[in-house]
């Protein structure tokens, strides 16, 4: 069966997955419009924090060639020719087709609003477009966004991190007027005005026209004005369908393609799933709704008349600008005799609603805003139509702990677990008695979890449950070697004052260790006792980085990053900087934690080059360790105008701290002048932001696959306190974070959340505040820069030999470059190349 599949978008490549992983007899073709392959909008905005296109990809290089599938990439289809059963390119090619399927998603909409094709005015919804922003951004001092949905919302995320003065325009009374009620739409507008973000509400855009201090002025219908100097579009979006009218399928009245239960159009042969599809009157926008159709869609094509496409889950958790967002159901309560119960605290700025039957038996609806943590156990009740207790109030209300939980014993096996993959307990279940036992073989087999990654930590529950009712221990020991965690590993470590690993695994012990429990201990040991990690009896413990000081790269080289705490650097060091670089002939970047890599480095190079650099009264920075990396900073009151404190100040002292600490994986810090948060630190393991009275405290966010903000954990601390504060919460981290666990995933696991955290560091519940700063101050009046002591070393600097028992290098060893992989060009190289063009050479 010849079958082509027109749009190639997280929805488009799920359907590709779904034929494939069946053994679909199928000829497929696959129109891309787009230069990239399928790639995760969800986490589009990402891409404004140096997320790369790879990194946000959904499919492997190979999956295409495997499957037999043509990708033509770049190419649009121009029209449908029915009668022929042909799709046609804007060039005349013919693609013949037995069964099409529309995945083409949707486009962004732009209002009708005179001016709005000026330069600089974009729209977000691309790869491309984060670049077109990104570039526009460059040269500007503020950005507008007109629309104040989930989208609009996100858009004015990046531009506030880009540096703008940003500002959002909204049609509608309220924000997130689809997902809000107009009491949580007024509550997200005032968190967000308190982050820095100017929100303008019950505003239509008129004309954009040329600006007096800014590019740009808009114009408001209702009188006013606003100048910027760009203009991005997130108003909505529209089902792209016009090849679909052009065709002449049915389309629904307010666009999409219309399609039955199976994703069938009004032509049986063709089908739509996403976004350009219109079921029963609607449309919808979130990529589970779209996987569920790609499944029903897949099967019929296979001959299979289940499972069918009956609607989607609309709910929708997340943070906007660190403000915690939910929405379950009927949100406005519009249901025939619904009933709502609210709670309101505009103080800690917490709004919760649920809607309600009037037996008060189903719940139909929720708004969180401000705190969703009830959100995973609403909506189990919600999806699964589970009986509500007694009080359904109580679910929402401040003692809202003294509910009952929702335990995953209580769901029945047709409750959906994972919506974005339509997983449901049963399924879980099954999985498990197949032989899954761990998270990471439960998530591979079943897709659990591997999308959004909100319900990971109701699939473990399940797993540990089932894994507990099949009579099959529950076993968290770091490794065969040991039969504890690394939690209890460190308490036997501190608590017997064990030094060394032999020590620890003859008393605790079997067996001579493994790649997984050296390295654990090996941090243990270096965060309880800071002695120098390539001593004779903890050097064999190292990983690959540890082991050599520096960071292996891809080529077999070394990187190269000497500390220069709060980003802060004089121009004689950045000149000895450029001086080592070109010396070596090391490439250098300049990171995004306003350090500078310098790659290329070769491991018997590597002393020579510390050497140069500590000379130059430069230390380690520790990028090759799970330890703290920077602690970045904007320029704060000492330059900017907005700063309100000396955050450069500030970061280098933190910086200074807490270098050398090593952790279950690494820490980043930042620390911001003013609440506009120039050094992104809602986005570290422990970020500060000044006010008018002192720092703010947010702990436990982080960037990478599962992006989390930061929680503000203490408001106005002077300095002594901060650092108090922070001292006790990297070492209260310290003990009782699992192997590899990062501070976000740590908060996340923890039982109490942030309030429990709060008592521990803030009210001392546990009365280990003393010792917790105690261990800190032995951390800091211990410290060494590991590169100093290891260039006095002559034992430690033999590691450092190209061949093991002489010091020379190897003469018959040439050192190449990759073809395929080359090295990234030296400016010496780059002026070669450019002047050998010049003169005509290949």
């Amino acid at each position: 069966m010849r079958l082509v599949v027109i749009g190639h978008g997280m929805v488009g490549q799920r359907l590709l997955e779904e034929l494939a992983n069946q053994g679909a007899p199928h000829d497929i073709t696959v129109f891309c419009g787009e230069p990239s392959l399928a790639y995760d909008r969800v986490r589009l905005s990402q891409c404004f924090e140096d997320a790369s296109a790879a990194e946000l990809a959904l499919a492997d290089a190979d999956f295409f060639d495997r499957h037999g599938i043509r990708v033509l990439r770049h190419c649009a289809a121009a029209w449908i020719d029915r009668a022929k059963r042909c799709v046609f390119t804007a060039d005349g090619q013919a693609h013949p087709y037995d069964r099409l399927v529309f995945a083409t998603g949707s486009l962004p909409f732009i209002p009708p609003i005179e001016g709005s094709d000026q330069p600089h005015c974009l729209p977000y919804r691309t790869l491309e477009d984060v670049e077109a922003i990104r570039q526009s951004a460059a040269g500007s001092r503020s950005g507008v966004v007109i629309g104040g949905g989930l989208l609009g919302l996100e858009a004015a995320r990046a531009l506030h991190k880009l540096g703008l003065d940003t500002h959002v325009v909204e049609f509608s009374p309220q924000l997130m007027a689809i997902q809000l009620d107009a009491a949580g739409g007024r509550l997200l507008c005032a968190d967000i005005e308190a982050l820095g973000i100017h929100v303008h509400t019950s505003r239509m855009t008129a004309a954009i026209g040329r600006g007096l201090r800014s590019r740009y002025r808009l114009r408001f219908s209702e009188g006013g004005f606003l100048e910027t100097d760009m203009v991005v579009f997130s108003a909505g979006i529209r089902p792209a369908d016009r090849l679909a009218r052009n065709c002449g399928l049915v389309v629904g009245e307010r666009g999409g393609v219309v399609i039955n239960d199976h994703c069938q159009s009004s032509d049986p042969d063709i089908y739509a799933i996403g976004e350009v599809a219109s079921w029963r009157g609607s449309t919808f926008g979130l990529v589970a709704p779209g996987y569920d159709m790609a499944r029903a869609c897949a099967a019929h094509l296979l001959g299979r008349t289940e499972p069918r496409f009956v609607g989607g889950n609309l709910s929708t958790k997340l943070k906007l600008l660190g403000v915690e967002v939910g929405s379950i159901g009927d949100a406005h309560g519009r249901t025939a005799d619904s009933v709502s119960c609210v709670f309101e605290d505009a103080l800690s700025g917490v709004y919760r609603k649920l809607v309600v039957d009037r037996a008060g038996k189903r719940l139909l609806g929720a708004v969180l805003v401000g705190d969703t943590s009830a959100f995973p156990m609403l909506d189990q009740y919600f999806s699964n139509r589970l009986d509500l207790p007694r009080d359904p109030a109580a679910l929402i209300a401040p003692a809202a702990a003294q509910v009952p939980a929702l335990g995953v014993d209580t769901l029945p096996d047709a409750a959906q677990i994972c919506s974005c993959n339509n997983v449901s307990k049963g399924a879980l279940r099954d999985a498990i008695a197949a032989g899954c036992t761990g998270l990471g073989d439960l998530k591979a087999r079943t897709r659990a979890g591997t999308t959004c990654g909100g319900c990971a930590p109701l699939v473990k529950q399940v797993l540990d449950a089932e894994l507990v009712r099949l009579g099959v221990a529950v076993d968290d020991s770091l490794c065969e070697h040991f039969p504890y965690n690394r939690q209890a590993l460190y308490h036997l470590v501190q608590v017997n004052g064990i030094r060394d690993f032999k020590t620890l695994i003859e008393h605790h012990g079997t067996g001579r260790g493994c790649d997984i429990c050296k390295p654990t201990v090996a941090s243990i040991l270096a965060s309880c006792w800071n002695e120098y990690v390539l001593s004779p009896r903890h050097a064999a413990l190292q990983d690959s980085n540890d082991a050599y000081l520096a960071n292996l790269q891809k080529d077999g080289t070394y990187s190269v990053v000497p500390r220069i705490p709060g980003g802060e650097i004089t121009p004689d060091k950045l000149i000895v900087i450029g001086e080592v670089a070109r010396k070596y002939d090391l490439y250098t970047k300049i990171t995004g934690g306003q350090r500078i890599d310098l790659f290329g480095a070769r491991l018997e190079q590597l002393p020579a080059i510390w050497q140069d650099l500590i000379d130059a009264g430069f230390e380690s920075g520790h990028a090759y360790g799970k330890a703290l990396r920077t602690a970045k900073s904007c320029v704060g009151s000492t330059w900017c105008r907005y700063g309100v404190q000396d955050s450069v100040g500030m970061a280098i002292r933190l910086e200074e701290r807490y270098r050398g600490l090593r952790a279950p994986h690494k820490i980043k810090m930042a620390v911001s002048g003013c609440t506009r948060e120039c050094a992104e630190a809602q986005s570290k393991d422990v970020g500060v932001i000044a006010t008018e009275k002192g720092w703010n405290l947010y702990v436990c966010g982080n960037g990478g696959m599962r992006p989390r903000h930061a929680e503000l954990l203490a408001s106005d601390l002077d300095d002594a306190g901060l650092i108090r504060a922070i001292d006790r919460f990297l070492m209260f981290y310290i003990r009782t974070a699992a192997r590899l666990q990062r501070t976000a995933a740590w908060r996340e696991s923890l039982e109490g959340g942030l309030d429990y955290l709060k008592q521990v560091i803030l009210e001392d519940s546990l009365g280990i505040g003393d010792e917790l700063e105690a261990q800190m101050r032995a951390q800091v009046d211990t410290y060494e820069c590991e590169w100093a002591r290891t260039l006095k070393d002559p034992q430690a600097l033999r590691r450092f030999r190209p061949v093991i028992n002489d010091s020379r290098p190897d003469e018959h060893v040439i050192h190449v470059r990759e073809r395929h992989q080359p090295r990234p060009a030296t400016t010496a190289e780059r002026a070669a190349a450019l002047e050998g063009a010049d003169a005509g050479q290949s």
